[in-house]
């Protein structure tokens, strides 16, 4: 489905922009003279107000603008590049070079919703950004993506014995979710460490964490920027923190819960 969302036609490699404002504007241009929404106006109020809940600058030069509105009205991805960078209020402080401006619609479905997760966690491989910095057409956008993005699967954790267990979710339910869940299991996988993570995503929770989990994990965090079920971890370690945390710092909230630190 990437393939789908991900168009030639909305693809800028040399934003024009110079400041996070512009980039939001460029980018909103682009999809709107694609035919890709029906209202400009309204679906560049839902990015800012998305950013004014937190930033979607991440790091190692990612940004993710991203919003899910009534004014959508073919869901896509909008790739803009700048070599130069632009100070986007990333996690790591430094400017920003690619950019993926995710529309969804009002009713994004399941596969949509799971097609964006998968694009936003293969944005985390050190070779996919490095590549995408290189490009010199939208085709070679479409192949660096696209050819990786079906080796992306949901991570479904068996059983109920884990060293750590995690929640993520973040408003829109989109990008901050999925990277959150894919940093700490990845980093989990490099430790040696067994991780369960529960994701509360734009379609719901997925890998719901079961009594029989809380039981018998070390310690548990959770990484959110919106209300979630907090009192089935009554008397366990608890590490509450921001999502962007566990794409910052997932291996430093994996110790804190080994070690009960919370």
């Amino acid at each position: 489905m990437l393939d789908k969302m991900l168009v030639k036609n909305c693809m800028k490699l040399n934003l024009k922009a110079t400041t996070k404002a512009e980039v939001i504007d460029e980018l909103v241009e682009v999809l709107y003279a694609n035919g890709r929404l029906n209202d400009k106006d309204e679906f560049k109020k839902t990015i800012i107000k998305r950013e004014e809940q937190s930033s979607t600058g991440l790091e190692e030069g990612i940004a993710i603008p991203h919003g899910k509105s009534a004014s959508v009205k073919i869901p896509t991805v909008a790739f803009g590049l700048s070599k130069a960078g632009i100070d986007y209020d990333s996690l790591d402080g430094e400017p920003s070079t690619l950019f993926f401006m995710i529309a969804a619609p009002a009713d994004a479905t399941d596969s949509h919703i799971e097609t964006l997760s998968q694009l936003t966690s293969l944005l985390l491989e050190d070779d996919v950004r490095e590549q995408l910095l290189n490009v010199t057409s939208e085709e070679e956008v479409l192949n660096i993506l696209l050819q990786d993005a079906p080796a992306k699967e949901e991570t479904v954790s068996v059983g109920n014995n884990f060293d750590v267990l995690a929640v993520t979710a973040c408003p829109t339910g989109i990008a901050h979710t999925y990277m959150a869940a894919e940093a700490l299991n990845k980093k989990a996988k490099e430790m040696g460490v067994t991780i369960k993570v529960e994701t509360n995503g734009s379609t719901g929770v997925k890998n719901m964490i079961t009594d029989e989990d809380i039981k018998n994990a070390k310690g548990i965090i959770v990484a959110a920027d919106k209300n979630v079920d907090m009192a089935r971890f009554n008397g366990k370690n608890v590490e509450i923190v921001p999502v962007k945390d566990g794409i910052k710092r997932p291996q430093e909230l994996i110790q804190n819960a080994l070690d009960k630190k919370a």
